[in-house]
């Protein structure tokens, strides 16, 4: 099967012009199949903030309120995505901003009230996920560019970036090999949160799960390591967690970051 490459976008790298467009160009110049998803938060936040609408958080998630979900919308589904978009275009990428309620690329479930009301939040399996449209982009060559939003009964609602990719990996590891790929600000997943030489360059499910009880894992990478492992499971090929400017690095055969396996 051809290689595909699921890339996820996110943190500091997404508030940093200069390192957002070396990030672009290197991902434009990769020339296999390739799928983008950003995220935003950061973003929303201060918009938020300026107008008048308090984030808030239970565990390190969003709760989404009616207000929030305007600015989620606007933030990750117009002023994020359409930059990127935008970008990509001028380095002779053909990108395609899109969210899950487009083409119903990504159907969800509203997040049921447990012991937490995370409000207009979407949950998403494979099944949900619309391959073969997909396919078809990829193999016209279009870009996806995808926001982290989904829908379920005629509303957006607010999904983690993270696990669209995940999602997305597994959905279409059954027409490619899939090589997922988390970058963020770190090189990859470390011992010492504050220590960027202390990356963890290989990390099975064995070592991952006698290494989580002593604390090792600084709060934001759980999320990525919990898909990272989820994805691997269900058939996606590799997962590797790295940092944004060693993309190319990554999507070699030696690579820089953390790679994931069972």
């Amino acid at each position: 099967m051809n290689k595909l490459f699921i890339i996820k976008i996110g943190g500091n790298v997404l508030d940093n012009p200069a390192a957002l467009n070396s990030f672009l160009k290197d991902f434009a110049s990769i020339k296999e199949p390739k799928i983008l998803i950003h995220g935003g938060g950061k973003i929303a936040t201060k918009l938020g903030d300026q107008l008048g609408i308090e984030s808030k958080y239970i565990n390190g998630r969003r709760i989404t309120d009616a207000q929030t979900l305007d600015v989620v919308t606007m933030v990750y589904g117009g002023l994020v995505n359409k930059q990127i978009v935008a970008t990509l275009q001028t380095l002779s990428c053909n990108a395609m901003g899109v969210t899950g309620a487009d083409g119903n690329l990504i159907k969800a479930v509203k997040r049921p009230v447990k012991d937490i009301d995370y409000g207009f939040v979407g949950d998403i399996k494979a099944e949900g996920v619309n391959t073969a449209l997909l396919y078809f982009l990829l193999q016209q060559n279009v870009v996806p560019i995808f926001a982290p939003l989904t829908h379920a009964d005629g509303s957006i609602l607010n999904t983690n970036a993270d696990t669209i990719a995940s999602v997305l990996a597994v959905a279409l590891s059954k027409h490619f090999d899939v090589r997922l790929i988390f970058c963020f600000e770190k090189k990859g997943v470390l011992m010492d949160v504050n220590n960027q030489g202390s990356v963890i360059t290989h990390l099975p499910k064995k070592r991952y799960d006698e290494l989580l009880p002593q604390g090792i894992f600084a709060d934001g990478i759980l999320p990525k390591l919990e898909n990272a492992y989820a994805a691997i499971q269900t058939g996606v090929k590799e997962v590797l967690i790295g940092e944004a400017k060693d993309l190319l690095k990554n999507t070699g055969q030696v690579t820089e970051g953390t790679l994931i396996t069972l």
